[in-house]
């Protein structure tokens, strides 16, 4: 589908990578990893042909489309929501006004015996069996399905798009880009300005509707769910692994232990070469061997070994001040903007040495409640911060507090203290600081690499109670498996607000979920609460652990109310399992509409293919057997529509 042949890459004469050859097949799932700097997003470029390379060529079949969502675009500020989003069907708007404009001609047209006549009757009928074909009809519930897969709501969908934020509008442009739907999809770090619900929903498209992926993120859970085929780039060079992510690891690390033993045999030889060659180079009796040495030293090719994983650099928090037992404690704590209430009746009670995090979509409240905390703006009801807690606190503007006429080494020279000293270069290489860049004034950083200078020295701070807000957005796996495992062995009390999965997991005990104006603790880890989300949604629980109800449940006044609760909530088995097993069954209903629907829509697409030929788009009878699938797909439709609706008023009941 799209071929790669000989690519190179220069910049000032320093070769970025050289000699890059590989393929992109239909349905390919390809994550493109390598350390910062390596030329991911460089090759993502190219491909999609926005820059040119230095030399090699990038081939792509007749027709292939190819869509590309960057780190950072240019945004709309003249639309709203949907009519932004609706540019997507840009074509199919112009292909419904040029049937709208045939249809016209035809009713005013009184020479229906003519030639002309009966080829605008030809071009209206393809031109409509077209318009159908590409959903001309149900576009719009589609577009209004994908705005709310990534975290939209219906009210949202008239809002101009000026009132949204950078993150919110960067989704109103993957939105576009996937309701497009190219036969090649070029994603540069997708999740960055996704919570988990929005990763989860693009999760799920791309593996039930997208064609062929290729993707640059740092999200490891998001890469192992939906690639199958990892691309690394290394040394100038590639290396082509056709599994996932964390099997590419395996391999990776067994190849590098392969180069690492070939590398020290190789550089003992070259050793023992020039040994003889000094000892016998004067020597006329071993000249001829000396020779032949010193060509074959000369002939080697160098063994390379992969850029060395710092990962496993070991960093520990300096000592500090023991904390009071209860470092936070929330009492129906609320905040107001005017008129919107982001959150009320707030308790909560986070223990010393608890690591727990909040989590949910994003303006629910999160990072208001970390600023209430921090005593940063002001709030309702009673907050504590108990007994010597000194915080150590993360936020994306904390970069903007660095000293900008200082270099990187300099910033982490100055706060770092003990034996860590030592390893400060070793500190900055994890976190993407390594060589010249350690010598870098602050100043002329970027607002990634200032927030990862801000990380570190938060790192080597002496604090027994970290806040960090959205920690992993400007780190690469490497740096986050660094700060992971300093954070899990510091012994303070840790709250993160995050959306990486991979990160939570193992790091937290306890969750709090922010929405609908309310905070909801969950005990366990977050694929304990995903795994609770999932069985809420499919109605086999009831309304969960708030916080503030499980604590509002403990005063008398509420005991006649909380026996209600459980009386009405007191079904018997028999009536649970009757209730569960209707579930399930409308559940596999829609499921097996969904997988119909999947079958006639590849099947739809299929011909489609044929009649986009020539040969295809006179042959009358591939138009007859579009026309019998579509009808199929549309029944099928609606099926799933009924059972769907089924499904839905089954969990609303219990």
């Amino acid at each position: 589908m799209v071929s790669i042949e000989h690519l190179s890459v220069e910049f000032s004469a320093c070769p970025l990578f050289t000699d890059v050859s590989f393929v992109i097949n239909p349905k390919d799932r390809i994550a493109l990893v390598g350390k910062n700097g390596a030329g991911k997003s460089t090759l993502l470029k190219i491909i999609a042909g926005m820059q040119q390379p230095t030399h090699g060529n990038v081939s792509l079949q007749h027709d292939v489309s190819v869509g590309y969502l960057p780190q950072v675009m240019v945004l709309s500020d003249e639309h709203t929501v949907m009519e932004e989003a609706e540019t997507a069907f840009a074509h199919i708007r112009e292909m419904q006004e040029r049937i709208e404009r045939m249809n016209r001609e035809l009713a005013e047209r009184t020479d229906y015996e003519s030639a002309d006549y009966m080829a605008l009757v030809e071009r209206f009928t393809h031109e409509n069996d077209r318009f159908q074909m590409m959903g001309g009809q149900n576009y719009r519930a589609e577009l209004e399905r994908t705005l709310q897969g990534l975290g939209f709501k219906r009210e949202d969908f008239d809002r101009p798009t000026s009132e949204f934020s950078g993150g919110w509008r960067m989704r109103i442009e993957l939105a576009k880009l996937l309701l497009q739907k190219p036969d090649l999809l070029l994603l540069d770090e997708p999740t960055n300005h996704l919570d988990i619900g929005s990763i989860q929903w693009l999760e799920q498209f791309i593996a039930t509707k997208a064609n062929a992926v290729m993707l640059v993120s740092h999200d490891r859970a998001f890469i192992n769910n939906v690639t199958n085929r990892t691309i690394e780039i290394t040394c100038g060079h590639i290396n082509d692994y056709k599994v996932k992510y964390d099997q590419y690891v395996v391999l990776r690390d067994e190849r590098r232990e392969q180069q690492l033993r070939a590398y020290e045999n190789q550089q003992k030889e070259i050793q023992e070469t020039k040994d003889f060659i000094e000892r016998f180079r004067y020597k006329p009796t071993k000249s001829n061997q000396v020779q032949s040495r010193m060509k074959a030293l000369e002939k080697m090719v160098l063994i390379e070994v992969d850029e060395i994983d710092t990962s496993r650099l070991h960093l520990k928090f300096p000592p500090c001040l023991r904390s009071g037992d209860y470092p936070v404690i929330c009492k129906e704590v609320g905040k107001r903007y005017g008129e919107h209430q982001v959150f009320s009746d707030v308790n909560l009670t986070i223990k010393r040495g608890e690591k727990v995090a909040f989590v949910g979509n994003n303006g629910e409240g999160k990072s208001t409640l970390v600023k209430c905390i921090m005593n940063e703006i002001p709030y309702d009801g009673e907050l504590k911060v108990g007994h010597n807690v000194q915080i150590g606190y993360f936020a994306q503007n904390q970069a903007q507090l660095l000293d900008g006429n200082i270099t990187v080494f300099d910033t982490i020279d100055r706060v770092a203290k003990g034996d860590i000293r030592l390893k400060i270069r070793d500190l900055l290489g994890a976190f993407m600081f390594g060589g010249e860049a350690s010598d870098k004034f602050v100043k002329v950083l970027s607002g990634g690499e200032r927030s990862r200078l801000a990380m570190i020295k938060l790192l080597l701070e002496p604090v027994n109670f970290l806040i960090l807000d959205e920690p992993t957005n400007h780190l690469d796996m490497q740096s986050k498996d660094v700060l992971k495992n300093a954070v899990k062995e510091f012994d303070g009390t840790v709250i993160v607000v995050s959306h990486d999965r991979d990160f939570l997991d193992g790091l937290v005990s306890r969750v709090y979920e922010f929405g609908g104006g309310k905070v909801r603790e969950h005990i366990g880890g977050i694929y304990d609460f995903l795994r609770t989300k999932e069985e809420e949604n499919a109605g086999m629980t009831g309304v969960g652990n708030d916080v503030n109800h499980r604590q509002a449940e403990a005063a008398p006044a509420k005991a006649e109310e909380g026996t209600k609760e459980v009386s009405a909530s007191a079904l018997s088995y028999e009536e649970l399992k009757e209730r569960n097993k209707r579930i399930k069954k409308a559940e596999k209903a829609v499921a097996d509409c969904e997988q119909r629907i999947e079958k006639l829509e590849a099947e739809v697409a299929a011909l489609e293919s044929r009649l986009a030929t020539p040969d295809g788009a006179t042959d009358m009878s591939l138009f007859t057997q579009h026309g019998t699938l579509k009808k199929q797909l549309d029944q099928a439709v609606e099926e799933w529509e009924t059972a769907s609706l089924t499904l839905e008023e089954l969990k609303g009941n219990s």
